[in-house]
């Protein structure tokens, strides 16, 4: 049994005994409770902290818990108060779960992203939960006057043997109330867990099958105006001039102006990955007035100037460069094989690598490519905002909305208390609703015609004015000797704008002469995270090479990276391997039991991969077959390791649509640029995978463990790729190195 200390004091708690009916209710500090991660308090009194969130106990039994992250489809609605209601000893049937306003002050970091909801607040809201219970058993035991040791709690009651005395929460909860906050709690060993480790039925399911989610989209007030607004027509140009008099006097139209996102000498941070900081907004009493006026506005673009900055990132302050120029594809994989073929920035070495490949009998040498990639929402950007002097209403698809409401406030002039976020649910986003400048252009056009606007991309603005995964490209070497056994392994990558290397992933540390290198080419096309950022791509084209390597030397492709995993587990090699050897093993194993890896069907072309990120470890085995001439995902057989899995079917859910979504983006996903401008601006171009060609199958299997819970909304995604590159060879005989694997009629620009 754990002991979390409670780091906040009686004035952290709400106490309403003044509520209808009675009962109790406790506000606790989401982050700062018994939390191994998040916002630090140093600083602050110890016996005070602002309250973060609410547990509202009836005296009917109900109770009430707050979910304060952005949903953004991995039912962190459902899965975190889960944590809660555990370590209260609940009834689930008896908790409802109410969507949190946004607040930092009572609510933290109010992030989705990077796979961390469950992982930063798994110690955090159990504490909560279990203070709770403590001050409910507390209550009994002196009003029944009996020892708190012989008092027990079970789905919502609290229970006396000896005396045959039980009550429900809400018969104590007015009296646990005026009970002290206690110093520390004991949390629940992971065996005798009732709650967590059980299936609940996702919060919003009900909503979905009525219709009844709410969107951005579905944001309506009364006497609210429509906005679009006219961005340049490709990357690396910036507005020159425009004439609105022939707009402006449209039917519908209220006003024409052009505006800059950013104030002179503002600093970005991460979220403001926007390349274009000046834009012309239009403004109507209608969807169909605006878009009509839009496609009708006279504006004149001209060439951007070369552009450094310097922005506020996660790891401190780092300059950015901007170059001028329209850029194209052709352009973009010329100077990455330009990159690729000179040596890079040395950002790992270990042993002699240059002597094993000198006195190497073989060496192996491939590369791989990616292009950039749309995150091609299914939900158009759309947001709400309404302006007074005395405050700031915006709704719309936020994954980070405490950093953009520091954009807002800067380039609004107004304090950041003054500004309220409401949080509707996302219709999918997978990193592009990090970077929600729309929030800030929303804003800015409310401020100016003094009036509720809604702002509205269309499919063809999301997609042509978006931020994009970068376009990758790694070379990887293999060195043999004369027994054909592993002595050197070199890689290096590089991307535009960035590179993809990730220097400490397997199979570093199992290799004693290893190379990593990068480089990047500075590009105007804005980019930023996409589901898994840069390890989607790397993980794919390094799981393929171990493949191909593992065929050179004639051993089984699961034996191989075990055989590798071993030697990082007897004797790693440096001191920067980001992953547990024993952990990686322990799910490579688990992927081949549960596939039947050794005894594959007749007909089955069989591709594996596995890969550590975000905390967490997968694997997958993948069946192709060949219909018409056509390769089709037949069968898939996944294994995650991510610790505690909260709450299996979300969790079997977001592994599965990280392979459907990884078998799409492998096989069709691509965007291409000619003169700085997008080629694909709706799906009749850029392709998404359709029904009929998802897997036929899927299995999903965790790894028993008690290790606390890690991510699981990315760790899935990374080793798609190359699972399905190795299948495809089995299917039809070629390797494939570059991505999308499957051309299509879609690929066309337009």
């Amino acid at each position: 049994m754990t002991t979390a200390k409670i780091k906040f004091g009686r004035r952290s708690f709400i106490r309403n005994t003044a509520m209808a009916g009675g009962g109790l209710v406790l506000g606790f500090n989401w982050f700062a409770s018994a939390s191994t991660g998040g916002t630090s308090n140093a600083g602050l009194p110890d016996d005070f902290y602002e309250i973060n969130s609410y547990l509202k106990i009836m005296e009917d039994g109900s109770i009430t818990i707050m979910a304060p992250n952005p949903e953004i489809g991995t039912d962190v609605t459902t899965s975190l108060p889960m944590l809660i209601a555990e370590e209260l000893d609940a009834d689930w049937k008896m908790v409802s779960i109410e969507r949190a306003p946004f607040d930092p002050k009572l609510y933290g970091s109010q992030f989705t992203g990077g796979s961390m909801a469950i992982l930063t607040r798994w110690k955090t809201l159990r504490t909560a939960g279990a203070t709770a219970r403590f001050m409910l058993v507390q209550a009994a035991a002196g009003i029944w006057k009996v020892p708190v040791s012989e008092i027990q709690t079970r789905e919502g009651r609290i229970i006396h043997k000896t005396s045959g005395k039980s009550a429900g929460y809400g018969e104590m909860a007015s009296a646990a109330a005026k009970i002290p906050v206690p110093k520390e709690v004991e949390l629940k060993d992971p065996k005798s867990f009732s709650i967590i480790g059980t299936s609940k039925r996702n919060f919003e399911a009900l909503n979905f099958i009525t219709g009844k989610a709410k969107y951005s989209s579905d944001r309506y007030r009364e006497g609210m105006l429509f906005a679009m607004v006219a961005f340049p027509p490709s990357f690396g140009m910036k507005l020159k001039s425009f004439d609105a008099t022939d707009v402006k006097a449209m039917p519908g139209i209220v006003d024409v102006f052009s505006f800059q996102t950013y104030l002179e000498g503002y600093k970005r941070s991460w979220v403001d990955a926007n390349s274009f900081p000046e834009m012309i907004a239009i403004v109507g009493n209608s969807t169909w007035e605006v878009m009509n006026a839009k496609y009708k506005l006279k504006a004149e673009w001209e060439p951007v100037a070369d552009t450094t900055i310097t922005m506020a990132g996660f790891r401190g302050d780092e300059t950015v460069v901007f170059p001028s120029g329209l850029e194209s594809t052709t352009d973009h994989k010329a100077k990455m094989k330009e990159g690729i073929n000179k040596p890079g920035n040395v950002i790992r070495k270990d042993g002699n690598p240059e002597e094993a490949f000198k006195n190497a009998a073989k060496v192996i040498e491939r590369t791989y490519s990616a292009p950039f990639l749309d995150h091609a929402t299914l939900e158009p950007i759309t947001c709400f905002a309404h302006f007074t002097e005395d405050k700031l209403v915006v709704s719309g698809p936020m994954q980070a909305p405490d950093n953009i409401r520091n954009t807002i406030s800067a380039r609004l002039s107004m304090p950041a208390e003054k500004i309220h976020f409401e949080l509707p649910r996302m219709g999918g986003g997978f990193g592009r609703h990090f970077y929600a400048h729309s929030a800030v252009e929303a804003s800015i056009i409310s401020q100016k015609v003094k009036s509720p606007i809604k702002l509205i991309y269309s499919r063809e603005d999301t997609a042509r004015f978006g931020v994009y995964r970068p376009a990758y490209i790694a070379l990887f070497r293999a060195a043999l000797d004369a027994q054909n056994n592993l002595i050197g392994f070199h890689v290096r990558a590089g991307g535009v704008p960035e590179s993809p290397l990730n220097a400490g992933a397997f199979p570093a540390g199992a290799v004693e002469n290893y190379l990593a290198e990068e480089f990047a080419i500075p590009s105007n096309i804005s980019v930023g995270a996409f589901r898994a950022p840069g390890v989607n791509f790397i993980a794919g084209a390094e799981q393929s090479f171990l493949d191909e390597v593992a065929e050179t030397i004639g051993k089984d492709p699961i034996g191989f990276r075990l055989e590798l995993l071993n030697r990082a587990i007897e004797k790693p090699v440096g001191e920067r391997n980001e992953y547990d050897a024993s952990r990686y093993k322990g799910v490579i194993e688990l992927v081949r039991e549960k596939s039947g890896w050794d005894k594959p069907a007749a007909g089955k072309n069989r591709g594996v991969a596995a890969y550590y990120c975000h905390n967490s470890y997968a694997a997958h085995v993948m069946d192709v077959v060949m219909e018409n001439g056509e390769p089709r995902v037949d069968n898939v057989v996944s294994a995650v390791d991510c610790g505690i899995v909260v709450n299996p079917d979300a969790g079997i859910n977001m592994v599965q649509g990280n392979v459907v979504d990884g078998v799409g983006h492998a096989m069709y996903g691509e965007m291409t640029f000619t003169n700085g401008k997008a080629d694909k601006a709706n799906f009749g171009k850029y392709k998404l995978i359709r029904m009929n060609e998802a897997p036929r199958n899927m299995e999903v299997h965790f790894v028993k463990s008690d290790v606390d819970p890690t991510g699981l909304g990315e760790p899935p995604y990374p080793p798609v790729f190359g699972a399905l590159a190795n299948a495809l060879y089995k299917a039809t005989g070629k390797r494939y190195y570059h991505q999308p694997f499957i051309k299509n009629s879609f690929d066309t620009p337009g």
